[in-house]
Order: structure tokens, then sequence, then C-alpha cells
């Protein structure tokens, strides 16, 4: 059974009546039970479900765009009226769009339910142009902060809460812990969050997941930038971003430089959820699993989450980071996939139980 780390006893009871798959007893694929294999098998095991998407790019106050990708669930049986129908934002993992198949695997258990979804793309990522020579981090929320009173301003009689995984998922974190209860979401689901970036860093530095992750992020990264290079070479050298060999050298040669840290060790303590969970003002339930490489057992932040009645941990022994792979052979859903639907559902359809705490 997973641990369930939460100070306030009302939301553990809202949690088990609404939400049973987080105290139920997680089976993980016998086959590929450890976490690294989790990982690195998820995203060629899983379908991909079809979803069309309406793309929208708005325009930001320093003149750069961010593209958002839409599933209006205009056929919702269960919300037939768009301007209360209900609001998924979904925000990707580090190079992450809205391709990715626990993307769709959640924009799939939404339409089940008549919600409506929107994708937030990092910048530059989606095959949008930079107009500025600017990115994204996880420590900046500006970007977020405009795209969640956007989607708002358009739906402001929806229900509305969001779902960040990975990188995703920390970005929320540090937007949720900037703005308190000031904020148009009722609540937030966050997946495989890496807490303390310094411990993540240094996790994925161990040689086996340097060979098995590390690098192979370090090249989506620069891979995701090289398209806007003529843009970028006004503000950096990019050669020498170019010849980055793990996470930490890229984002001191160019993340941490691009948003004006002094160190890099600046932006890791700034990009650091486990910093600000004292801060969120909403309902926000948290899972990961203790195996993950991204984000060490030992760093998750269990007795700052005790103090905050509004936060819940979700900890699994087994699934990876984004793995949760469950059944002999796991194409359809995972256990990150029902704890989702039943979380979304349970905000949306019983949220006054827990809006009082």
């Amino acid at each position: 059974k997973p641990q369930l780390v939460a100070s306030n006893d009302r939301f553990c009871r809202f949690l088990e009546e609404h939400c049973p798959v987080v105290t139920e007893t997680y089976y993980p694929t016998i086959w590929c039970w450890e976490g690294r294999v989790q990982t690195l098998l998820r995203p060629f095991i899983t379908s991909r479900p079809q979803v069309e998407y309406r793309n929208e790019l708005i325009k930001t106050a320093d003149g750069g765009q961010i593209s958002l990708d839409w599933f209006d669930n205009h056929d919702s049986l269960y919300y037939p009226d768009a301007s209360t129908r209900p609001t998924v934002l979904l925000l990707p993992g580090l190079t992450g769009t809205s391709k990715e198949s626990y993307i769709l695997h959640m924009i799939h258990q939404s339409e089940t339910l008549g919600y409506r979804c929107v994708v937030f793309n990092n910048r530059g990522i989606a095959g949008e142009e930079l107009l500025t020579p600017r990115t994204y981090c996880a420590a900046n929320t500006e970007d977020l902060e405009a795209v969640v009173h956007h989607v708002h301003d358009l739906h402001p009689s929806a229900p509305f809460m969001a779902a960040g995984v990975s990188m995703g998922g920390m970005l929320l974190l540090n937007y949720l812990g900037k703005t308190g209860r000031d904020t148009p979401l009722m609540a937030a689901a966050i997946f495989s969050a890496g807490w303390n970036v310094f411990e993540s860093v240094e996790s994925l530095e161990k040689p086996l997941n340097w060979l098995l992750f590390n690098y192979y992020l370090t090249t989506c990264l620069q891979s995701s930038i090289s398209r806007h290079r003529q843009m970028l070479e006004k503000l950096f050298d990019m050669d020498l971003v170019m010849k980055a060999r793990t996470v930490r050298e890229f984002d001191k040669q160019f993340t941490s430089v691009m948003f004006g840290y002094r160190t890099i060790d600046d932006y890791y303590e700034d990009a650091s959820p486990c910093r600000k969970l004292k801060s969120v003002g909403i309902p926000v339930l948290c899972l990961n699993s203790v195996d993950d490489v991204f984000s060490p057992a030992h760093a998750i932040p269990v007795e700052t989450a005790k103090q905050n009645a509004n936060v819940a941990l979700v900890l699994t022994s087994c699934g990876g980071h984004i793995g949760f792979l469950e059944g002999i052979w796991p194409r359809k859903c995972t256990y990150m996939d029902r704890v989702f639907k039943q979380f979304v559902q349970a905000v949306f359809e019983h949220g006054n139980k827990i809006f009082s705490m």
C-alpha cells in the first residue's frame, strides 16, 4: 500500500472516500518493477490515445508567445454548456509537450468524465518560434501565471484545476507556493516532481543514472534550443552550451544565466519546490515513488508536508519516474492515471468537502 502523508484529517477522509486508489495496494508490473526499468519502458509500452487539439498562441508581456493546445471536449454529455465545463490545465515535463503519452492519457481520462483540458507548452518546444531570447525554467512562474489567468478569463464560470508532471509539477508547486490562496485554481495534482533540485542532479550524476538518463536529458535540452540558435546567440555562447554533458552543466551555462541568477546554486535553490510547500494555499495531491532516481526518497519533504493542511503526499515503494506501470501488459492505464482521474473527479464533483478546510 502507498504511504499517505497528510496532517488534515478531513483531507485524508476526503481522499479515502472519493479517491480510494491512494489507499489501495499498488501492484507494479512484475517483470519491470524496478524504478529505472519502469522509467525507461513506460514511453514505449503505454498506448498513445488519439487526441485532436485546437492550438492557440498567446502573447506575453515581454513580447514572447506561448503555445496552448486545447481539448475542448465539445461532445461532453455531462457538461454540454462550455461556459461551465470543468477545465484541467496540464503541465508536461522538462522537454515534454502535449504529445507525451502521459498527457494523452490524462486527456483521455478527462474526456470520459466530460472535462475540458488545455496543455501549457513551455516556450519554444511545441513548434512555435521564439520571439524573444527566452525559454523557460522550473523557478520562473511568469508564463504559468499568464496562462492560468488567460484560461480563467476565457471561462470564468468553469471549475478550474491543474496537474503537473515532473518539471511541470515543480513549476506548478513553485507557482502555488508563490500565490498561496490567490489563484483561480481550485486544487492541483502533482506527479513525480523533483522536490530538491540539488539532490535530483546529484542522483542523476551517479554513473549508471548518467548513462541511462542524464546524458539523454541533456541532449534533449540542447535539441530543444538548437532550432532557435539564431535568436539565442544574441545572449549566449551557444557553442559552449552545446558542449554540456550533464543537466547541471547545461543549467550552469544556459538556464541560470538566462534568468539572471548569480550562480547555479542560487537557481537550484529557487527552483526547489520543497522550499515553497509550506506556502501552498489550495488542496494539492502529490504522487511520488521512493525509487525515483529523479527525486530521491530522502529529498521528499515529508515533515514539511505534515505542517500544511492543504498538502497530501502519496508515496509508493515502486513506480520510478512517471512510471507506475501495473498489470501484466501495462498498455492502457497506469496507477498514476487512476490517481489523476479519481482526484480530478473528486475535486470537481465533491470539492466542497475540502474547500472549507
